[in-house]
Formats: structure tokens, C-alpha cells, sequence
């Protein structure tokens, strides 16, 4: 009897709240472009071979799928799984990769999760208050040439995400 009622003033409340919206069953989600992706990822590329190294960058959506993969000519190939893993840990934890290296060191933390790699290289693309998807970069000898990469690519385009509307 207290499971019924409980399901009915819940009910109730979710009624109240959806009749005090618009009252559309559906929302609105905001996504990066393609080509939006893709000026992110290039730029990306293009900051890490002014630094004389060729990398991997994959940029996610906010789903986590990736959007766009880029492989320069003599970034290894496993540098592709990597930076995918990357954009991904970065948009699931919303925040840079290099923060979360040492968070999952205590006793009973989660150490490894299949999909996502903790070392940075990985940042979240975040814009107008959204969070939009995630940038991975690998290939780089150290994780923080990577963010570095990652960064530049999301700063060429970061001021137009900023005022989309």
C-alpha cells in the first residue's frame, strides 16, 4: 500500500512540474557541427606539428561518439584508440584529463574503465555554459603536449561557440 501511494504523489509531482513547463514532451539539445569538429581536430593537429610532433585527435559529442578522427602520417596508430579514450573521460568527468591521473589511486576508487584512458591529453568542450563533447590528443611525448594540442584546437572556434545562440 505505501509503494502505491508513493508512486501516486510522485506521479503527481511530475504532473505538476510537465504542467508548469511549456508542456513540450521533448527538449531541446544543443551539438557541435561536423565542420565545427573538424576546425577543432585540424587546429588541434596543426598546433602539434608547429611543435615538430605528428598526433592523433578525436573529437566527441556530447553522446561520446566520436564525430571526427584525425591520424597525421607518422602518428602511431594506437595514438587513435588513445585519444578517442581521452575526449571520452574528459567529456564523461567534464573535466581535463591531467585532472583526473591521480583520482582513482585511493582504496576502493575505480582504477580502469573499459572506453576511457585517465592521463591527460583530454579536455571537455564546454561553451555557453553547455557541455558540448571532448577533444583527445595523443602521440605527443608527454600527456600535457597533448592538452596543450587539445586546447589550441578548441580555443580556434571557442569565441563562436560562446555566442551561438
Amino acid at each position: 500500500m505505501k509503494k502505491i501511494l508513493l508512486f501516486l504523489i510522485l506521479f503527481m509531482l511530475m504532473h505538476q512540474a510537465y504542467a508548469e513547463d511549456d508542456g513540450s514532451p521533448m527538449i531541446s539539445v544543443k551539438r557541435i557541427t561536423m565542420e565545427t569538429a573538424v576546425i577543432i581536430a585540424h587546429n588541434a593537429v596543426l598546433a602539434c606539428r608547429k611543435e615538430g610532433i605528428q598526433v592523433s585527435v578525436t573529437v566527441v559529442d556530447r553522446a561520446g561518439d566520436t564525430q571526427v578522427a584525425f591520424r597525421d602520417v607518422l602518428a602511431p596508430t594506437i595514438s587513435l584508440t588513445i585519444s578517442e579514450q581521452k575526449a571520452r573521460a574528459a567529456l564523461s568527468f567534464n573535466t581535463p584529463t591531467s585532472e583526473l591521473e591521480g583520482r582513482f589511486k585511493n582504496h576502493g576508487s575505480v582504477a580502469k574503465v573499459d572506453g576511457l584512458i585517465f592521463s591527460a591529453g583530454g579536455i571537455p568542450i564546454q561553451a555557453a555554459g553547455l557541455i558540448l563533447g571532448g577533444i583527445g590528443v595523443s602521440g605527443a611525448p608527454s600527456g600535457e603536449l597533448d592538452e596543450k594540442c587539445a586546447k589550441a584546437g578548441l580555443d580556434a572556434i571557442l569565441d563562436e561557440l560562446e555566442m551561438a545562440d
